[in-house]
C-alpha cells in the first residue's frame, strides 16, 4: 500500500492522513490476526492497536472481512509485479518454464511470511473469498497456456481456461494441505513444480495411453 501513485501529483495532507490511517489499520489487523487468530481478533482490538477511533475503521472498511480481501489484492499485485519483472529481464524459454516460474513465484510469496500466510489463508476461506473472488491465479495460468497454444507448444484443442482452473486448484489444494504445518515441511516450490509435471505429462505409461 503506497501513499502516492507513480506519475501523479503529490497528495494533500488530508489524503495522506487518510491513507496513513488505513495502512495502520491494515498492518495492525495482520499483526493481530497472526498473533491471536482471525476469529479471536475484534474490530476494537484492531483500532486500539492502530490507535484510531472505531469510526475511522468504518471509514475505510465495511467489515472485518474486507481486510482479508485487501490482503488478497496486495498478494495479487505482488505476484503481477514479480512476473512482470521476470518477463522484462528475460522471456521464459517456453510454456513449461513459464508455468514453473509462476509456481515458484507463488511458493516464494507464501514462504516469505509463512505464519501470516497460514493465518490469512484460513481467514480467506472462512470469509468465503475462494468462492466470491475472481480466480486471479487461474487467469494468469490460462494466459500462459493460451500463449503456449498459439505457439504450438500445447495441443490446439486444449482448453486454456479449464487448464488454468486446474492449475489454480492444484496450487491452492497444496497450500491448504501445507497450512496445517507451523513451518513448511519442505520447499513448497518443489512440491508445486512436481504437481505441475504430473498435470502436464500425466501418470500413465506410454503403452497404457
Amino acid at each position: 500500500m503506497t501513499t502516492e501513485a507513480a506519475g501523479q501529483a503529490p497528495l494533500g495532507r488530508r489524503e495522506r492522513h487518510k491513507r496513513a490511517a488505513k495502512l495502520r489499520l491494515y498492518t495492525s489487523a495482520l499483526e493481530l490476526f497472526t498473533e491471536r487468530g482471525y476469529e479471536n481478533t475484534t474490530v476494537e482490538d484492531i483500532t486500539e492497536r492502530a490507535d484510531v477511533g472505531r469510526g475511522t475503521f468504518f471509514n475505510h472498511f465495511r467489515r472485518k472481512e474486507d481486510l482479508v480481501s485487501l490482503w488478497g489484492e496486495q498478494r495479487r499485485d505482488h505476484l503481477n509485479e514479480h512476473l512482470g519483472r521476470s518477463r522484462a529481464d528475460a522471456e521464459p524459454a517456453g510454456v513449461v518454464d513459464e508455468l514453473a516460474y509462476c509456481m515458484r513465484a507463488l511458493a516464494a510469496m507464501n514462504e516469505s511470511e509463512w505464519a501470516r500466510t497460514r493465518t490469512m489463508l484460513l481467514a480467506w476461506v472462512k470469509a468465503g473469498r475462494p468462492v466470491l473472488e475472481e480466480p486471479h491465479a487461474a487467469d494468469i495460468f490460462a494466459d500462459i497456456v493460451a500463449a503456449g497454444i498459439a505457439r504450438g507448444e500445447i495441443a490446439p484443442d486444449a482448453d486454456a481456461r479449464r487448464i488454468g482452473n486446474l492449475l489454480r486448484d492444484a496450487y491452492l489444494g497444496t497450500l491448504y494441505r501445507w497450512a496445517q504445518f507451523e513451518e513448511p515441511p519442505g520447499p513448497l516450490a518443489d512440491e508445486l513444480v512436481a504437481i505441475l509435471d504430473i498435470i502436464l505429462h500425466g501418470i500413465l505409461r506410454p503403452s497404457a495411453k
